[in-house]
């Protein structure tokens, strides 16, 4: 308001006042108007809300002030109250029905990621009627609502309360949360496990939590079966990735998935052995194991597998149990060390040690111990596995023996003629006393399964002892005649392989030298062991009887060739996926027999042997 006007060199308003437009809203209600607009929740103060505009003359007063809206529409404040604050449960209260109701709708919106659903919890709308045939109609806020309940919940105290069979949807059909179990137990373990409904994220599906202590206890081929709730979709994922030829014996798939079902007895085998085996006995069709394409079983179908700490710190994560204990090796050995104790000794060169127990638990942690090789000495060390501490105990006692009786090398090597001394040099081992050495630990290797394997104890060691010291050096004469003879036919193979002419297959050559280096290398005489040793101068000559017929038929010789060299890539796959021992010993035995059948009828096998004899035996391996 100007209460005079100056007039200078300018024009100048005086200002008594400045009108702020509040006033008018205040001073002429009459004159202004309100409207409103976005009514909305407000879990802040427990409320609906709306933003209301004042205008006086059309000339806006108030734009966007956020007011009460409940004395405004009560009814469209009480919606909002029951779908935001009870419904979607935005709302901070401490009443008990609510937490009560909020867990339940939690555990069963856990059941949809289990069983991978989003059509088990009844809607949105099933919980508004359910609350809105209850709650009465002049309770738009939650202080409204605070005031009603105080005296409803006296008379009426499970009033809001949900049963747990209405938030299940009717049409869903049967679904158990048994199917989903909260922890799978195997081997006397009781592991957690977590789901998580997440295509395309490498957690989606079912995670199994594997603290580090008891890594060593789990196996892999348990959680094949996977948990009940996924297994169907998994036997029907299995038997739609065969091959057409194979799957049209098993159409319609879902009848068959559910006849296999009721034949099999989870857990009892691995799922693939079961399968196998009932799909059989069905339709009498043979399915080989490589048959079934994995790599088109869908990522949440395949347990994932997490390691971790006791701290429930992820050490390791992924869906290859071997791959994530290579991983972890190094935690998982100190982890055994630590709970080992005073078990673990070094500097050893006589049996002082009592008996050493095959098992060592402390806790939940299991440990394998066995004597381990250290060169001039031997130790007790744990091992995670009892294929580890086989393979190490049995180079553990060998060293104690020889260090213990003392090697025969020298006295051996005093005795040979110069004939002999000229056949060893021609060893891939470095040097005469190298391959000397390896024929003692093969002879030593002798004399221990003889006694019937490593000792355990005092006595077991003082009886293994006796024998080696008794007949370590005879034992290590032959077996030394024995590699002479190798030796001398390896000379032969390579003189041939020297004199082939230019024209003959590059690939025939390269899979001759192959197999020659796989039979002579450095260790081959502990390796092959001493009985072996016979039958590797017959592999031997079947190479040069093959170099023999290669120039005039390379045809016959590739078949032949692939013919073998498929069954040997089937054989490495096993040796990467299985702990060595006389089963995977036998059958790779068993390959240099069928190249003798093969490519040197002539020389005659120690066994019947064939492709089919090979993969039965294959198949009949412990998974």
């Amino acid at each position: 308001m100007a209460a005079e006007l100056v007039e200078t060199s300018r024009l100048w308003g005086r200002i008594v006042a400045r009108i702020e437009p509040e006033w008018a809203e205040r001073l002429a209600p009459h004159l202004v108007k309100r409207s409103y607009s976005e009514p909305h929740w407000s879990a802040k103060r427990g409320a609906a809300m709306a933003y209301e505009k004042v205008t006086l003359y059309g000339v806006p007063l108030v734009v966007s002030r956020q007011v009460t809206y409940g004395s405004l529409d009560p009814e469209v404040s009480r919606e909002l109250f029951l779908r935001h604050a009870l419904v979607q449960g935005e709302w901070t209260t401490d009443h008990r029905f609510f937490h009560h109701n909020r867990a339940l709708l939690s555990d069963v919106g856990e059941l949809e990621d289990r069983a991978r659903r989003r059509d088990i919890l009844v809607d949105d709308e099933t919980l508004f009627d359910f609350y809105d045939q209850r709650v009465a109609a002049e309770v738009v806020s939650a202080q409204h609502f605070d005031t009603w309940w105080k005296r409803t919940r006296r008379a009426e105290p499970d009033l809001l309360t949900f049963d747990p069979t209405m938030l299940v949807n009717p049409a869903a059909g049967d679904v158990s949360r048994h199917d989903f179990p909260d922890t799978w137990r195997s081997d006397g373990l009781t592991l957690p496990l977590s789901y998580a409904f997440e295509p395309g994220t490498e957690a989606d599906g079912v995670t199994v939590d594997v603290p580090l202590p008891v890594l060593n206890q789990v196996r892999g081929d348990t959680f094949s079966w996977q948990v009940p709730g996924l297994r169907e979709e998994l036997v029907t994922a299995l038997l739609r990735s065969l091959p057409k030829p194979l799957r049209r014996h098993f159409v319609p798939v879902p009848d068959h998935v559910r006849a296999a079902l009721d034949r099999m007895n989870p857990g009892d085998e691995p799922l693939l052995d079961a399968l196998e085996r009932v799909l059989h006995e069905l339709r009498g069709v043979d399915v080989p194991r490589d048959a079934w394409q994995l790599d088109r079983v869908p990522e949440h179908l395949r347990t994932t597998f997490r390691v971790v700490d006791d701290r429930q710190r992820v050490l390791a994560e992924g869906k290859d149990l071997d791959a994530l204990r290579e991983q972890v090796r190094p935690q998982l050995r100190a982890t055994l060390a630590a709970a080992a104790g005073d078990l673990e000794r070094g500097g050893l060169r006589s049996w002082d040690i009592g008996t050493l127990p095959r098992t060592h638990r402390r806790g939940d942690v299991t440990s394998y111990p066995a004597l381990v090789d250290e060169g001039d000495s031997v130790a007790v060390r744990v091992f995670d596995t009892p294929a580890e501490q086989e393979r190490a105990h049995q180079r553990g006692v060998r060293r104690l023996l020889l260090l213990d009786v003392g090697s025969p090398a020298k006295q051996v090597a005093r005795a040979l003629d110069a004939q002999a001394r000229l056949t060893l040099r021609l060893s891939p081992h470095g040097s005469p006393a190298a391959l000397l050495d390896d024929c003692v630990a093969c002879a030593a290797d002798e004399l221990i399964a003889a006694c019937g394997g490593p000792a355990w104890d005092e006595a077991g060691y003082a009886r293994l002892r006796e024998t080696t010291q008794a007949q370590l050096t005879p034992v290590t004469t032959d077996v030394v005649d024995r590699v002479q003879r190798v030796l001398a036919a390896t000379r032969d193979v390579q003189e041939r392989l020297a004199a082939l002419p230019s024209h003959v297959p590059a690939g025939a050559v390269a899979d001759v030298r192959a197999q020659l280096a796989a039979l002579v290398h450095p260790g081959f005489v502990a390796g092959t062991g001493r009985a072996q040793l016979h039958h590797l101068v017959r592999y031997l000559r079947g190479i040069e009887r093959r170099l023999e017929t290669l120039p005039t038929n390379p045809a016959r010789d590739r078949a032949w060739m692939l013919a073998v060299q498929t069954i040997a890539q089937e054989y490495e796959q096993l040796r990467c996926e299985l702990p060595p021992g006389p089963a995977l010993d036998r059958i790779r035995w068993m390959i240099e027999e069928l190249r003798v059948s093969y490519f040197a009828q002539g020389l005659g096998t120690a066994h019947p042997v064939s492709e089919k004899r090979i993969y039965r035996a294959m198949d009949e391996l412990p998974s």
